[in-house]
């Protein structure tokens, strides 16, 4: 994959106006690349084409305003890409929204009843991405055979599930992704015909992003962070390596976590089914003790091997 990030390739990024997609779009800068960058932040859009045309302002930083949900808007921008970049060498579908459900009722009540709040984190979440998908993918099967990437950008919680005062619709829409992304990876390289194109499922740790405050392009030099977490630009350091190794499941650690914790925890809760025990065990009185006695034990024994 070392390929595709090379002087006078073309990048497309959602969710490139701040956090994870902007640290994407300066990596690909920063490798001679052209940018397509998409946002639903027009204000901060026009900021980080301002910053990353000063890298270097003889290559193409094109940006559009679009909500990713709305299907009709991805075929309007699509017509505008497909007539300013003859191809797309990496496309990044890394837009995303944690919303919170509005309703009255208190307590763990209130996702079950705002089914509007999962509509809206689905929208942006999970036809998000297969907007870009349905509009992007005729490009990249239609142009040259030259090596391409696509990168979806999942989440830990789309794996681990965190109960409690974590999202459940936006744990479930990252579930979703994850799905949707190992699907598309196996239809592409299965097809003689689109086996050109490798697919990437990033999967960030605890990311100081727009969903924490971080909003718009930023200094990271700058920026007071949570000890714990990672900046954006870690994560989009680790997803070259990952690519380069020619990973479809690019976990990131982060300061707390490491990969061998990470690794117990998401082997924890595949468990949950093998095992028979109850939903989300870990969170529960009855196993929690267990659970982190022997995801301690077990990210130990990765730690040494």
């Amino acid at each position: 994959m070392a390929a595709i990030f090379q002087s006078q390739k073309s990048a497309l990024i959602t969710g490139a106006a701040s956090g994870v997609g902007f640290a994407i779009a300066r990596v690909c800068r920063s490798k001679g690349m052209h940018l397509a960058l998409l946002d639903i932040d027009t204000a901060n859009l026009e900021k980080a084409k301002n910053e990353l045309s000063a890298l270097d302002s003889s290559l193409k930083t094109e940006i559009y305003t679009i909500d990713v949900g709305n299907r009709d808007a991805w075929k309007d921008v699509t017509k505008q890409i497909h007539s300013t970049f003859n191809d797309l060498d990496l496309v990044v579908l890394n837009a995303g929204k944690s919303y919170k459900a509005q309703s009255e009722l208190a307590g763990r009540l209130k996702p079950w009843a705002d089914a509007d709040y999962w509509k809206k984190t689905f929208d942006t979440n999970v036809f998000g991405p297969l907007n870009g998908l349905e509009t992007l993918l005729p490009l990249l099967t239609s142009s040259s055979p030259t090596p391409k990437s696509i990168v979806i950008t999942g989440s830990k919680q789309g794996i681990t599930n965190p109960p409690g005062s974590a999202n459940p619709a936006y744990n479930a829409s990252k579930a979703a992704i994850k799905i949707l992304t190992e699907h598309l990876a196996h239809d592409l390289r299965s097809d003689p015909a689109t086996a050109h194109i490798s697919v990437h499922l990033l999967i960030p740790g605890w990311t100081w992003t727009g969903l924490m405050g971080n909003v718009g392009p930023t200094d990271e030099s700058n920026v007071k962070k949570m000890e714990g977490a990672w900046f954006p630009s870690q994560v989009a350091e680790e997803l070259v390596k990952g690519m380069e190794k020619g990973s479809f499941y690019i976990v990131c650690p982060d300061n707390e976590t490491d990969r061998a914790l990470d690794q117990a925890r998401m082997q924890w809760a595949s468990d949950d089914v093998v095992e028979d025990r109850p939903a989300l065990s870990r969170w529960e009185d009855k196993w929690k003790g267990r659970a982190e006695e022997w995801i301690q034990s077990e990210a130990k024994r990765r730690r040494d091997a």
